[in-house]
């Protein structure tokens, strides 16, 4: 069985704590209807406050699950759906592995 890769959990668990929040989910969901949305249209429609809406934004960015662009003073946000694929391909990948070593445990549980 391979070894953890410490580095690859703690960015794993940076990245699933930063989907976690139920109001980053609704961002992400809202970004993701959306395609390219601006953030004031982020917290107008959502009804948040701005300085809310920028803390949680900054979080997502600091992932690396949104993309903002300046376009003036406007700033826009899209969804980097390159490295939500890779968070959904490693949960996958764990849990294949979790249901894997259970099984193998269950093999000599009965011995």
């Amino acid at each position: 069985m391979a070894a953890f890769n410490h580095q690859e959990l703690q960015t794993s668990s940076d990245l699933l704590r930063a989907i976690a929040h139920p109001l980053r989910m609704t961002i992400l969901e809202f970004i993701d209807q959306k395609k390219v949305i601006n953030v004031n249209k982020i917290y107008n429609t959502l009804k948040l406050e701005q300085s809310i809406t920028s803390q949680h934004l900054r979080i997502l960015r600091n992932a690396d699950l949104v993309e903002a662009k300046r376009d003036g003073k406007f700033i826009y946000y899209s969804l980097n759906y390159d490295k939500i694929d890779h968070v959904n391909k490693s949960i996958i990948s764990f849990v294949e592995r979790s249901a894997a070593i259970e099984l193998t445990e269950s093999d000599f549980a009965g011995e």
